[in-house]
């Protein structure tokens, strides 16, 4: 089922033991285009602090109760890594987090799933912290000079959309696969070019993002933008839109699929 992600801000986390507060933003990757981070406000719990929780431990959100159960326990959440979410979130980060739940992270290496970096045991405190002072060294070495790609939804929302051949509004929301957490589609606030269309670009249109510009620069240009399937925000998107959406984009594949 595709949701707009702001539909979900303001979601309640609960732990397997209680509550630890409300979603405020998600992180995505701009290589895959895919949710990897849950921004959780803890309020007056950790006293306002904001934790990152993987999106893998999401159980299906329930919108009636509108909470995400998730599969944590409050302890857990309380003794993760600090975050600074003003900041851009580094690979180093990442895999301090990673590190930190046991998990292998998403690009692969998988060497966290033997404690690699972690806390055990017979481990004294002093010895933890010698061990996480030079792991962190070595994380800041290997990962000198990497271009970070994980994003906020919330400051991505309202960046201008550049087609080949001149602008057609801004980003106004994201639409995400809540099996897979991936972004199937961006929403398009089309009002500064052509009042009262509603539209979606896959992200597959998406060329590159100028993040000191605030612009997605799109691989398409406008006509198609204009010519694509009617939007109806209030109708759900469902396997035939995205298919006549495929369609419209990239005919090329779609036949070949077909033959």
């Amino acid at each position: 089922m595709l949701i707009e992600a702001s539909t979900l801000k303001g979601f309640k986390i609960a732990a397997t033991d209680g509550s630890i507060g409300t979603v405020t933003d998600f992180l995505f990757d701009d290589e895959s285009w895919t949710l990897r981070w849950i921004v959780v406000d803890t309020g007056t719990w950790l006293s306002g602090r904001k934790v990152l929780l993987p999106v893998s431990v999401l159980g299906h959100p329930d919108t009636s109760a509108r909470s995400f159960p998730v599969r944590l326990t409050m302890a857990r959440v309380k003794d993760s890594p600090a975050i600074d979410t003003h900041k851009p979130v580094s690979r180093q980060h990442e895999e301090r987090m990673y590190s930190y739940y046991n998990m292998s992270p998403y690009w692969g290496n998988g060497f966290y799933m033997s404690g690699y970096g972690g806390w055990t045991a017979d481990m004294s405190d002093v010895h933890y912290v010698d061990s996480r002072r030079r792991q962190d060294a070595l994380d800041a070495k290997r990962h000198q000079g990497d271009e970070p790609h994980l994003r906020s939804i919330d400051a991505v929302t309202g960046y201008n959309l550049q087609a080949t051949d001149g602008s057609i509004g801004h980003v106004e929301g994201f639409l995400i696969d809540d099996t897979d957490w991936t972004i199937h589609f961006l929403t398009v606030d089309t009002k500064n070019w052509w009042p009262g269309k509603h539209v979606l670009i896959s992200p597959r249109s998406a060329k590159n993002i100028q993040w000191a510009e605030n612009l997605v620069n799109l691989d398409v240009d406008r006509k198609t933008v204009m010519d694509s399937p009617t939007y109806d925000p209030s109708v759900p998107v469902d396997a035939a839109f995205e298919a006549r959406m495929a369609r419209h984009y990239i005919p090329e594949a779609t036949h070949g699929a077909a033959s």
